[in-house]
């Protein structure tokens, strides 16, 4: 089976004045400049990657390409910032990972939209319609694609996320009663968290993610929540992996598990 093209980068933001990251740019074989190619986008991207990881999403994303499953996508794996120059202790790299993905705010979607996907994606055909337009992440990064689709849904429409921190570490645990409050936006979300996912004094990450199922289910969003006993990681989601990625690109009828339902 031939394997697509994975590049690695260095982009400098100003919108994070002052902070570098790595990126990489998956291109699978059967893309073509003749016809807009799907676009996905994740966040910890080195974490989606890594051999000794669970995901190895290219491996993934060849052989579904490759027997037509899903159309030609191209991937941007995106690494949170570091500051280049570290004067103080909020410039630790978990610090800035937290401000940049789990503040509740068009920051991060700016600084993708704006900044770096012109660069990355210069030259490709990508579709713009954000129907095909995916954003994923793990954690932090879970709740940094969904705020990206949540003020940016012109521009992505679906999400995938991870054991997603939908707890109150910069504000992220408003999500539920937001979306109960505000007309529902064309979203279409499929995630997973576990029975064993972290409880700290931030909140309890299942929870978190059940109160945003029930929250989903309750302004009729388009969306899949699978339930099931890992613990903070990617196991579970790896294991879903492909089907996720069917879900999300063929457009499957809703198949919401109840909030809170063992879907194992």
């Amino acid at each position: 089976m031939k394997t697509g093209a994975l590049t690695r980068q260095t982009f400098l933001s100003d919108i994070y004045a002052g902070t570098t990251r790595d990126y990489w740019l998956y291109i699978p074989e059967q893309y073509s400049s003749e016809s807009p190619a799907n676009l996905m986008v994740f966040q910890d991207g080195e974490s989606y990657l890594d051999s000794k990881k669970p995901m190895q999403v290219p491996a993934v994303m060849d052989a579904m390409i490759a027997a037509n499953e899903i159309p030609p996508t191209v991937c941007i794996f995106v690494n949170p910032g570091e500051v280049i120059a570290p004067t103080k202790a909020e410039h630790h790299p978990d610090s800035q990972r937290s401000f940049e993905y789990d503040t509740v705010s068009d920051q991060y979607s700016r600084f993708l939209i704006n900044e770096l996907l012109p660069q990355a994606l210069a030259g490709l055909n990508i579709t713009k319609d954000p129907e095909n337009r995916v954003i994923a992440g793990f954690s932090s990064g879970g709740i940094c694609a969904w705020s990206v689709a949540w003020f940016r849904s012109d521009t992505f429409g679906k999400v995938l996320s991870h054991c997603g921190s939908f707890v109150d570490i910069r504000g992220g645990g408003k999500y539920p009663y937001l979306i109960r409050n505000e007309a529902p936006k064309p979203i279409k979300m499929y995630f997973q968290s576990g029975s064993h996912d972290l409880d700290t004094r931030y909140g309890n990450w299942a929870l978190g993610n059940k109160q945003m199922a029930a929250a989903l289910h309750f302004k009729d969003y388009h969306y899949h929540f699978e339930f099931g006993n890992q613990a903070h990681n990617l196991i579970h989601g790896a294991q879903l992996l492909k089907e996720s990625l069917l879900w999300l690109f063929a457009g499957n009828k809703e198949t919401s598990a109840v909030p809170g339902e063992d879907h194992e």
